[in-house]
């Protein structure tokens, strides 16, 4: 697990140029830098679901992978999921499946209302941010596990970004002006 963790980290890192075009949340700081990487990917990941045509959200890449739909929904959940353990709330969505969902209005709703949902972590002073927890049995803190969220996110981005790819579509972050 510590492998995978140096791997999202590495990734959210190569990511930060990326944030650059886009606002970071006031008050400068760790959880603040990292807050403007997530929202790069925020975008890129609500635009590329905006983008693609509903008749594409159940293509898949290989017949063993998620759909383009199943993954805005994986997406959608992992964001409620970890970054209530960021917050240390109780996750608002617990129980509820967006990889079931098949309409792209309702998974571009249900993406939408995740990432509203994470903007409020990504808003937690550093102090809050140093406080140490526990991730998947592995010592982290707070800051640790938005940097797991933000990373999971670039992570399903390059997903969509092939996908996007293979139906002769240039993804956001290849979208000029972007």
């Amino acid at each position: 697990m510590t492998r995978k963790l140096l791997l999202v980290l590495a990734s959210v890192a190569l990511a930060a140029p990326l944030a650059a075009q886009t606002t970071a949340p006031s008050g400068g700081g760790a959880v603040a830098g990292l807050g403007a990487v997530y929202g790069a990917g925020k975008r890129f990941l609500t635009q590329a679901a905006e983008q693609m045509p509903e008749e594409h959200y159940a293509f898949k890449a290989t017949p063993e992978v998620r759909s383009f739909g199943q993954i805005v929904g994986h997406v959608a959940n992992a964001n409620y999921m970890i970054c209530s353990m960021a917050t240390g709330e109780t996750n608002p969505k617990d129980g509820t499946n967006f990889e079931e969902t098949t309409a792209k209005a309702d998974l571009v709703k249900a993406l939408s209302e995740a990432f509203a949902y994470c903007d409020k972590a990504y808003q937690m002073a550093d102090a809050k941010g140093m406080e140490a927890m526990k991730l998947f049995g592995m010592d982290t803190n707070r800051l640790g596990v938005l940097a797991l969220n933000a990373g999971h996110n670039y992570e399903h981005y390059g997903n969509i970004v092939t996908y996007m790819r293979l139906k002769g579509m240039t993804p956001p972050s290849s979208q000029r002006g972007m």
